[in-house]
């Protein structure tokens, strides 16, 4: 079978495809694409996450910033993105310190949190305290597993679908600077997984532009199941993986 990057064209096309949904899907509900694409890249090649996952986090984040800088909660983000810094420094040392397998698992577990915070919602008041805890527990999870949106999305939840796509937007493409910053710093951002990014990047535009033509066509709650249920195929596949 032809390999491209050391990795067979079939499981690139796999990759392609779920980067493709999940660009779509972040440009339709604000967040998405880690939640489908980390698992699925560390099942084709788990050297690839967290950097992979991230670099097209950040393109798709910095596209969607366009157009909608007018709902952005500065209020909420000042109190959010110092605190990934910290926030980052714990996710880089989880990296370092994790073997392969872990953080597959932690991966797994992380998409899977993701998913139940989806599901079953608690009210949690927007206060500094919840913001800040917010901020850290996103640049940590973010780093390590490129699954940093469960965090904000909960405290987000109830905003508006414009406010909180953009304010998710500001957080992810300044706080993915930062974990990459971060990664690069600790010689962990290896160029295969950003050359593969490169790549796939032409799919996240693409999926971005779909998205924003079908917003409001789309009936939302069959539109999250169906990818809440592919997040939890991809996270019990990549733990049975590990466990393997």
């Amino acid at each position: 079978m032809i390999d491209v990057v050391g990795t067979s064209v079939l499981l690139l096309a796999l990759l392609a495809a779920v980067v493709l949904l999940g660009a779509f899907v972040q440009s339709v509900v604000g967040l998405g694409l880690g939640l489908l694409v980390a698992p699925v890249s560390a099942i084709v090649n788990p050297a690839w996450v967290p950097v992979l996952p991230l670099w097209l986090a950040l393109l798709v984040s910095g596209v969607m910033l366009r157009g909608e800088w007018q709902r952005i909660d500065w209020r909420v983000l000042a109190w959010m993105l110092p605190a990934r810094i910290p926030g980052t420094v714990i996710g880089v040392w989880l990296v370092v310190q994790f073997t392969e397998p872990q953080l597959e698992i932690a991966i797994a577990l992380m998409v899977l949190v993701g998913v139940l915070v989806s599901v079953r919602t608690a009210d949690v008041p927007v206060n500094p305290a919840t913001m800040l805890v917010a901020g850290v527990t996103a640049g940590a999870t973010g780093t390590a597993t490129s699954v940093g949106g469960p965090p904000i999305a909960l405290l987000l939840q109830h905003r508006e679908a414009a406010q909180m796509r953009s304010t998710m937007s500001v957080f992810f493409f300044v706080g993915v600077i930062i974990s990459l910053a971060g990664l690069a710093i600790a010689g962990e951002v290896s160029t295969e997984a950003s050359q593969v990014a490169l790549l796939l990047a032409p799919l996240v535009f693409l999926g971005f532009w779909i998205g924003t033509k079908l917003r409001g066509r789309l009936p939302p709650e069959r539109l999250r199941h169906g990818v809440l249920a592919t997040c939890v195929l991809a996270a019990v596949a990549l733990l049975v993986r590990a466990a393997a």
